[in-house]
Parts: C-alpha cells; sequence; structure tokens
C-alpha cells in the first residue's frame, strides 16, 4: 500500500540505507534520510528530491535535536528505519568502555528515544494511510555473537530485543520488524583473500548485494501481517 505519509531512513547518505532510499523515493515515497557528516554526495541526493538531515547520534544531545526537528516539520509518519551504525572491534580501541557506550547509544538508546518519540506520529501515518512501519537494521551476528566485534553484536542483540518489546507495545497499529544481514556488500578496501572467507562463510557462497536489503525493506514494508519478527538475509549461513 502506498503511503502518504514519510518515510525517515537514518543512516541513509551512503551503501544499504542510500539505496533503499533511492528505491522508495522512486516509488513514489517521501522519504527522508539522515546523514552524521556532509559529502559533495548528499547535495545530489538532495538534487534529486529525498530530504537530507544532519543528525548525529553518537551522542544524547544529537538524538534530541534530531527528535525536535522531525517533531516541529512533521505531523505524520509512515515509517521509521533504523539504518544507523557504527562497527568497531576491541582491538582497535584504547578505551572499551567507550566503545561499549558509542555501540549501544548508537543501536540502542537512539532508536529507543526516537521510537517513544514519534510514536504519535506513526500512529498518525496508520490513521491516514492505514499502514505504519518501524524497522531495525540489526545484524547476523546476534545470532551467534563475535570475538572480534563483542561491543557491537551486544548492542545489536539489544537492538533486536526492542523488536519484539516494541511490536507489543504498539501493536495493532505500527508493525515492528528487524532485518537482519550478514554479507550483503564489501567495501573497495576488502582484499581477495578477506572475501574468499567472508564468501565461504555461507552457503549460498556470494556477495549479493544491496539490492537484496532493499527487497527485505518493501517485503516489510508491504507485508501486512508480519510484527515482532526478524528476517534473516545470510545465504544460509547459520547450517555452514
Amino acid at each position: 500500500m502506498m503511503r502518504k505519509s514519510p518515510i525517515i531512513i537514518t543512516g541513509g547518505g551512503q551503501r544499504l540505507g542510500l539505496a533503499c532510499a533511492q528505491a522508495l523515493h522512486e516509488q513514489g515515497y517521501k522519504v527522508i534520510i539522515t546523514y552524521r557528516r556532509h559529502r559533495e554526495e548528499i547535495n545530489a541526493i538532495e538534487a534529486s528530491g529525498i530530504q537530507c538531515l544532519q543528525a548525529d547520534f553518537s551522542t544524547q544531545n544529537g538524538v534530541e535535536a534530531f527528535i525536535k526537528k522531525v517533531l516541529e516539520d512533521y505531523d505524520a509518519l509512515g515509517a521509521i528505519i533504523h539504518n544507523a551504525s557504527e562497527w568497531e572491534a576491541e582491538k582497535n580501541c584504547s578505551d572499551t568502555k567507550l566503545l561499549m557506550e558509542k555501540m549501544w547509544q548508537v543501536h540502542v538508546f537512539a532508536p529507543y528515544r526516537i521510537n517513544l518519540a514519534f510514536e504519535g506520529l506513526l500512529c498518525a501515518g496508520f490513521k491516514d494511510d492505514g499502514v505504519a512501519d518501524i524497522i531495525h537494521m540489526t545484524d547476523y551476528v546476534v545470532e551467534k555473537g563475535s570475538d572480534k566485534h563483542i561491543a557491537y553484536a551486544a548492542s545489536k542483540a539489544g537492538l533486536a530485543n526492542l523488536t519484539c518489546s516494541f511490536a507489543k507495545r504498539y501493536s495493532p497499529c505500527i508493525k515492528v520488524n528487524a532485518i537482519a544481514p550478514s554479507l550483503l556488500m564489501f567495501h573497495n578496501s576488502d582484499n581477495d583473500d578477506y572475501r574468499q572467507k567472508a564468501l565461504n562463510k555461507s552457503l549460498l557462497q556470494k556477495e549479493p548485494g544491496e539490492q537484496e536489503g532493499v527487497l527485505a525493506v518493501k517485503y516489510v514494508l508491504e507485508s501486512g501481517y508480519l510484527t515482532g519478527r526478524t528476517l534473516s538475509l545470510d545465504g544460509g549461513r547459520h547450517l555452514v
């Protein structure tokens, strides 16, 4: 169902977030993305008709400033897709206390506060369009943990748990689901050895690309009978 109320995608300035924003915009949705740091590409994204809001979710003040801006400018929302993320390993961090705080700030506190603050906007979107959604982008590591990214994995598990809690709180009006990718696309800096090891971790042994994530987002948005669930995009990795 096409919804008139806008869709917010956090961390939508690059990679999967941007691909989702562009795909939904092309479908006719009004799309708002957030980005942390301004880059030249943001100008082109705005010129295409996607609204771009600068927001830093790594601080509580940044989260509250973003909430204030949206509440001032909009009276309804069709969906919130929590895609903003931080990725850092313990071995690269001299202060693991700060690392854990940062991971939980971005992956748990920010979505928690935003979901609560925008309840009224989402309910208004449901009233206008007959549908409203929250989507949490989690991670495959929630299932198995990670010895190299412990704080990251723990915070994504926290976000996965928020999915169940908010699905209960906001039913039956607002659907709340999660999407948990493993490998979707490599970074240009990834070397051949790393790429092959990553491919070997799944049954399908391929790099599916950002469109696999876009299809998952579209499915969740279009489904009328899915809430409190996690859609896994892992190529059968759990069976290897």
